[in-house]
C-alpha cells in the first residue's frame, strides 16, 4: 500500500516562504497526481495545489485561486516527491496542510474525489 509522508511546516512572519514536502512509498506507480489540500481551524479542508505524476501530462499544475502567483508547486519523480513553494505567505494560509495522492481525472483534480492515500498534515502558521 501506498504511503504518503508530508513535512516541511512551522512558524513564519507575514510575507515568508517555506517549502512543503510530500514522497510516496510503496507503490509510486499507482497514482496520477499529487494534490496539497489544507484546512484551518473552523473551516473545511480545501484544496491548494496539484500536479500530474504521470502519462503525457506529467508535471502540469494546478492552483487554487487563492494561491495562484504565490505558490509553485514541483516534483522529482526520481524522488518520488512534490514540493510546494510556498511565497509571500499571509496570515490567511495558516492551516493544517496535507498532501494526497490519487488518480483524479481532471475535472476532480481540486476537489478531494480521486485521492485515496493521505498524509499526516503539517502545520504552517503565519504570524508576527
Amino acid at each position: 500500500q501506498v504511503q504518503v509522508t508530508d513535512a516541511g511546516g512551522g512558524l513564519v512572519q507575514p510575507g515568508g516562504s517555506l517549502r512543503l514536502s510530500c514522497t510516496a512509498s510503496g507503490g509510486t506507480s499507482s497514482f496520477h497526481a499529487m494534490g496539497w489540500f489544507r484546512q484551518a481551524p473552523g473551516k473545511e479542508r480545501e484544496f491548494v495545489a496539484a500536479i500530474r505524476w504521470s502519462g503525457g501530462s506529467a508535471g502540469t499544475p494546478y492552483y487554487a485561486d487563492a494561491v495562484r502567483g504565490r505558490f509553485s508547486i514541483s516534483r522529482d519523480k526520481a524522488d518520488s516527491t512534490a514540493y510546494l513553494q510556498m511565497n509571500s505567505l499571509q496570515s490567511e494560509d495558516t492551516a493544517v496542510y496535507s498532501c494526497a495522492i490519487g488518480r483524479p481525472i481532471t475535472s476532480t483534480i481540486r476537489t478531494e474525489r480521486g485521492y485515496f492515500s493521505w498524509g499526516q498534515g503539517t502545520q504552517v502558521t503565519v504570524s508576527s
